[in-house]
């Protein structure tokens, strides 16, 4: 999944969230906090753009059709500020949709994106190489 994904899936999950009276104040606090992080990045852009961000949606085509080329050309996309905000909201407003998504923000070691197969990633010290036979 693109960083672009990643934002505006999150915007539209904290945008549902936001919507119900049982969303607790974190999910509420971290959806304003991701939409106050991009105001900042986005206000360097468009005027447009960030009165976009003000709209409660919750379709994250929406959101990536408003906002997509923006979060690329501002930075966004490579703001890690900004993406772990993104991830933190997906995987505390919706966790089954992070899941999908592959969002664990608990045990990412770097590696996100698509994995089109089984990966494994093993997170212990190098082995050292064994030494040539003598001959």
């Amino acid at each position: 999944m693109s960083a672009v994904e990643v934002i505006t899936a999150a915007l539209a999950v904290g945008a549902g969230a936001g919507m119900k009276d049982t969303a607790s104040a974190a999910i509420k606090d971290a959806y304003d906090g991701l939409k106050a992080l991009l105001k900042r990045r986005l206000a360097i852009t468009d005027d447009q753009v960030v009165q976009a961000l003000e709209a409660d949606e919750t379709d994250p085509g929406v959101w990536q059709a408003r906002l997509g080329e923006a979060l690329t050309v501002s930075g966004a996309v490579d703001d890690e500020q900004i993406l772990g905000a993104a991830r933190r909201l997906l995987a505390a407003a919706d966790p089954d949709k992070a899941k999908a998504l592959h969002i664990d923000v608990d045990t990412n070691h770097g590696a996100i994106g698509e994995f089109h197969a089984p990966v494994t990633f093993h997170q212990a010290p190098p082995v050292p190489p064994t030494p040539p036979a003598a001959g």
